[in-house]
């Protein structure tokens, strides 16, 4: 057998990989045995809804708090990628390692790394802070991976399989319940039961997944989030100065998306502690603009341009279009490709 060519891996923090359609076997070719293993494969995402779907098609599952990342094992190396296509292997060495353990199976994982509390709770804000927070240059040996996908198996693309085979495949080469890369577990139960139970642990919330459709990219349906605690990314456009902590940011101002730009949805003052208030302060003095993009009520307010990305949990929206209960869990990287907050044209 001809041993395929293999391409050099490369490490690239600003270019995104795009997905490319793969090339079908040639049925002409019947001696092309194996579909080519692709650069990337934009993520099927998860579409939210207030109760879970009930039936024996559906497959449920903890939702995990932290990046989702593609992990592409082959003979030539491992290559970990965001969901925005930048190549974060050396940011995860322990993961890394841990995947190249796994060959000389080629494979593609679809999945999440956190960082996880002392209950085994996924935990956003320590693993940002594992890398060193935004534009941070850390490389997290405290994150692990749960894999809840499988994309491509020893030369055989999966995309076009239903989800209830690739899971199956999933589970024979994902057997490890402990180590940098584990298996997402799937849970037999009442989905609402199975909700309120993670609900009372502290846990985001659960997802899922249609057994009988395939991988298709975007958010299409097929995937289903239900949420403990609503949990979406703002963009900060300002801030109020503390006036307890010198140097520190009160509150930071959050902007979502709306038409063409930005609309003001109001503020958080909690999440943050003194230290991380100042460090945030730094930075946004640094992106201080006389031109706001958002109209902002209130007078002693530091205006910014909309370039950082906050992780916010919230309970509800008040009448007037503002988040209540806000609470800042951490900031976004851009190369996760985090999916700003959007409002209708109603709002």
């Amino acid at each position: 057998m001809t041993k395929r060519p293999t391409k050099q891996l490369l490490i690239d923090d600003h270019a995104p990989r795009q997905s490319r359609r793969v090339r079908k076997r040639d049925p002409k070719q019947p001696e092309l045995l194996f579909d080519p293993m692709p650069s990337r494969i934009e993520p099927c995402l998860a579409l939210l809804k207030s109760k879970p779907p009930i039936g024996a098609e559906w497959s449920y599952e903890i939702k995990w708090d932290g990046y989702r990342l593609a992990v592409h094992i082959e003979p030539s190396g491992v290559r970990i990628l965001t969901r925005g296509g930048h190549d974060w292997t050396h940011r995860f060495p322990a993961i890394a390692a841990a995947a190249a353990a796994m060959g000389p199976t080629t494979m593609i994982l679809d999945g999440e790394a956190v960082v996880l509390d002392e209950q085994g709770r996924s935990d956003f804000g320590a693993l940002q802070k594992s890398l060193g927070g935004r534009g941070g240059k850390l490389k997290s040996n405290e994150a692990i991976f749960y894999a809840f996908d499988l994309l491509y198996l020893n030369g055989h693309g999966l995309t076009h399989v239903e989800y209830g085979s690739r899971r199956h495949l999933l589970e024979d080469v994902v057997t490890e319940k402990v180590g940098p890369v584990r298996l997402s577990e799937e849970i037999d139960a009442d989905p609402d039961v199975l909700l309120a139970q993670a609900c009372s642990l502290g846990l985001e919330g659960i997802i899922a997944k249609h057994r009988d459709r395939p991988y298709r990219s975007g958010r299409l349906g097929d995937w289903l989030k239900i949420k403990c605690i609503q949990s979406d990314s703002f963009v900060v456009v300002g801030y109020e100065p503390s006036t307890s902590v010198p140097g520190a940011v009160g509150s930071l101002l959050l902007g979502a998306r709306y038409k063409t730009g930005y609309r003001y949805v109001g503020s958080v003052g909690t999440g943050f502690k003194h230290k991380e208030a100042q460090e945030l302060r730094a930075t946004l003095d640094r992106l201080k603009t006389k031109s706001p993009e958002v109209k902002v009520p209130g007078k002693n307010v530091v205006l910014v341009s909309p370039t950082l990305i906050a992780e916010i949990e919230y309970r509800a929206w008040t009448d007037d279009g503002k988040l209540r209960h806000a609470s800042y869990k951490g900031l976004r990287e851009r190369q996760d490709n985090a999916d700003i907050y959007k409002l209708t044209d109603e709002a």
